[in-house]
């Protein structure tokens, strides 16, 4: 899906419960400034969460080569923007992705876009660790995974405990990940800026 050209089905309706949702908030959805915002707010919400209509482990087996390496392959600084379930507010900030090869390495690039499928869904931060961690997983088979979000969330930002500060770390890991060494390596790589 190109998000600037292409939308998915339910797009008018979409926008005609956005313009609802104006009138219920006491605006007026026909004043000049708002007349195109239930369009511009449906089509951004389909761009928002065009990751339920892609497949991260296709993404990752399209660029799929066997090599025999087998020691730790990092992606850091990973920027993602992801939509919190609770409130439908943002929360955005970096995941660090790592892997040890076992007989097949994916474009490095496939790894970035996995994050941005799983974070292009309403989301909470824990399961989108998960699930990224789970798909390179069973999408490479490698000899372990680990994966670390780091995520500020405007629902504590902008309402709520308001504390604007506040960054929340999540972690998931998997095979040689277990060894306390291995993570350790990897998060000393990882906050080596």
């Amino acid at each position: 899906m190109n998000p600037e050209t292409e939308y998915r089905e339910g797009l008018d309706a979409l926008a005609a419960h956005y313009k609802e949702i104006l009138g219920l908030l006491g605006e007026n959805a026909e004043r000049e400034g708002l007349q195109k915002t239930p369009m511009r707010v449906a089509k951004a919400m389909q761009v928002l969460t065009r990751g339920y209509t892609m497949d991260a482990h296709k993404v990752l087996t399209d660029a799929l080569f066997k090599e025999d390496y087998s020691q730790m392959v990092i992606v850091k600084d990973i920027d993602f923007f992801s939509l919190c379930e609770h409130h439908m507010l943002p929360f955005y900030g970096k995941v660090h992705v790592a892997y040890i090869p076992n007989g097949y390495i994916t474009g490095l690039s496939k790894i970035a876009r996995v994050v941005d499928i799983y974070s292009h869904r309403l989301q909470v931060q824990e399961r989108m660790t998960l699930q990224i961690k789970e798909c390179i997983e069973q999408t490479l088979h490698p000899l372990g995974v680990m994966v670390v979000v780091e995520a500020k969330h405007m629902c504590m930002q902008m309402r709520g405990v308001e504390k604007q500060n506040s960054i929340t770390t999540t972690s998931d890991f998997s095979g040689a990940f277990n060894q306390a060494k291995t993570r350790q390596e990897f998060m000393n790589l990882i906050n080596n800026r």
